[in-house]
């Protein structure tokens, strides 16, 4: 097993970060299977907030199982990751608050313990982490309707 040119840990805020070979932190990477996904402990690129490659991973099984284990569990939480259709109530305009959603999957109600929960990605789509860990997306935030728009809107 051959010793990882970076290290990589959870932040406070449950955000991937990758400190490079350079000392260098990227804060909010995230693993991304290449292809094939018939091989899906093998062809990982761990990329930043903008989709820029950071670090590339041949083969799981090459790196610490610390490491190995990290990008297991935030591969398998990212699988699967709802996609909020409408924003029905947002309990307050300060954190903490509660949101009562409607995704592809059905209603539902989290909580947020920070606005830096809420995180603006490439082009229009938003990705919300909750106080639970629980990830949610909204593929295009301008494409949501004009209510769901303006509460969420605050956190943009």
């Amino acid at each position: 097993m051959s010793d990882s040119p970076f290290a990589l840990s959870l932040d406070a805020w449950g955000r991937l970060v990758l400190i490079d070979s350079e000392a260098r932190r990227h804060v909010g990477v995230e693993p991304v299977r290449a292809f094939p996904l018939s091989d899906p402990s093998r062809r990982i690129s761990l990329c930043d907030e903008t989709g820029r490659e950071v670090a590339w991973i041949e083969d799981l099984s090459k790196v610490s199982p610390s490491i190995r284990r990290t990008i297991e569990d935030e591969l398998s939480s990212r699988e699967f990751v709802p996609a909020i259709l409408k924003i029905v109530h947002i309990s307050s305009d300060s954190a903490p608050s509660d949101w009562a959603v409607v995704t592809d999957r059905g209603e539902t109600k989290f909580t947020l313990d920070a606005d830096e929960q809420v995180r603006k990605l490439e082009k229009n789509r938003v990705l919300i982490a909750d106080a639970l860990g629980s990830r949610y997306q909204i593929p295009d935030w301008k494409a949501l309707d004009g209510t769901s728009r303006r509460m969420l809107e605050r956190y943009l």
